[in-house]
């Protein structure tokens, strides 16, 4: 019988650049600081948008408007075969909160250049953080509308069902 592949984690990230410099976020992983998108996990029940602008807001204190998909990105981490599927958004931010506390393990907040970022390349979280940079600044926009309404949670149940029927179509050609 076929080995089933466990399902990529979900997640968001903000792509957010404001004269030529990009919101990054410090953070503290495994003892290293490394620096990334505002970025994180989509939770049970949350649309795409709603988790992009909640991470933001909770990574850096500031409310982010999303205003295209960047795109989406699947990438496998290396150190642990971890799968990640990335949904990029980018737009703008206001109204920033200076007294609220970010998130957990969030050191402080930076706006980095391309060429800063290539400069600190070593402590990038992943190799997303730079080609999501590198398709903003190729033009990479899509309407958020092709996402919106995606549902997950469905889209899931809908892969399970998928596999479980070829299981069976398998099982039943032996």
């Amino acid at each position: 019988m076929p080995v089933m592949a466990t399902p990529p984690q979900v997640t968001v990230a903000a792509v957010i650049e404001s004269g030529g410099r990009f919101l990054l976020v410090e953070e503290r992983v495994n003892r290293r600081l490394l620096f990334n998108q505002p970025a994180g996990h989509v939770e049970r029940g949350e649309t795409l948008l709603a988790a992009v602008v909640r991470e933001a807001r909770e990574e850096t204190a500031w409310r982010f408007e999303p205003h295209a998909l960047l795109g989406a990105y699947l990438w496998r981490n290396p150190a642990n075969g971890c799968r990640i599927l990335r949904f990029a958004f980018t737009g703008a931010v206001a109204d920033r909160d200076a007294a609220q506390r970010l998130d957990h393990g969030i050191v402080r907040t930076h706006w980095l250049t391309r060429a800063e970022l290539e400069r600190r390349r070593a402590r990038l979280r992943s190799p997303l953080v730079l080609r999501c940079v590198d398709d903003y600044l190729a033009g990479a926009r899509r309407p958020l509308a092709s996402v919106a309404t995606l549902d997950l949670a469905r889209a899931a149940a809908r892969g399970a069902r998928t596999r479980m029927r070829a299981s069976a179509v398998a099982a039943l050609a032996l």
